[in-house]
């Protein structure tokens, strides 16, 4: 049987990341310091996700964890979390920077994970990297891999209407890395078709260093909640 070939998006933002990744990793230890706003949706993540700490509770995956930050404030909030990139060298360098938690080479597009297994994805600023035709995938496979009722938080740059460039250079790197910016509603609609349902939008203006406002959605697969049951 002939092997299936990655799409070429995939590829070129692998390579991309694996170029830049010491110093990017470098220029950004915690993207969440001093932002405050991110972290309360990561605390309201944490909360619906159901009692942190509790022994035995399903696992939540942190979708393009790059340098292992984001996962590791998941763990200090008691949850049991690893952490899948699609550049290994940002897996070496977030392994490097937290031993004691899980990091594994992997594409949104395809986990490596059985059906109903999550109770939780974290996916900041992960989807830029995800062209439009493949943005139905992704979702599907969120909604396959979640338990019902878990919840999805995503974070990514916003306009008033979507819009596609590409990189070509970074930290002195020669890259081709294509980045998706994409409104609110195009985003829920997409999530919609995928069976996620919306719990929260949130917009706030750009700050330093961003030319863009960045969205954050938090949704969930339908379902009975770890509070309903």
């Amino acid at each position: 049987m002939r092997p299936v070939r990655a799409p070429e998006f995939l590829e070129s933002t692998r390579a991309s990341y694996d170029a830049v990744a010491e110093a990017y990793a470098a220029e950004h230890p915690d993207s969440l310091a001093g932002r405050p706003l991110e972290r309360a949706l990561l605390s309201a993540f944490v909360e619906l996700t159901g009692a942190p700490g509790v022994p035995g509770r399903p696992p939540v995956a942190d979708l393009g964890s790059g340098p292992g930050h984001v996962t590791a404030r998941l763990r200090d909030a008691g949850l049991p979390v690893f952490g899948v990139d699609i550049s290994p060298r940002m897996v070496a360098l977030a392994r490097r920077a937290h031993p004691g938690l899980r990091f594994h080479v992997g594409s949104m597009t395809a986990l490596d994970l059985p059906n109903e297994t999550l109770g939780g994805i974290v996916a900041l600023h992960s989807i830029i990297h995800v062209p439009d035709e493949h943005l139905p995938s992704v979702f599907a496979e969120f909604h396959r891999v979640l338990l019902p009722g878990a919840p999805v938080l995503l974070g990514f740059p916003s306009g008033a209407q979507d819009g596609h460039r590409r990189l070509t250079e970074r930290f002195g790197q020669e890259i081709a890395l294509d980045c998706y910016w994409r409104t609110p509603d195009t985003v829920i609609g997409h999530l919609a078709k995928a069976g996620l349902d919306l719990r929260a939008r949130v917009l706030r203006e750009p700050e330093a260093g961003e030319e863009l406002p960045r969205a954050f959605l938090l949704a969930r697969r339908p379902g009975p909640g770890p509070r309903e049951e």
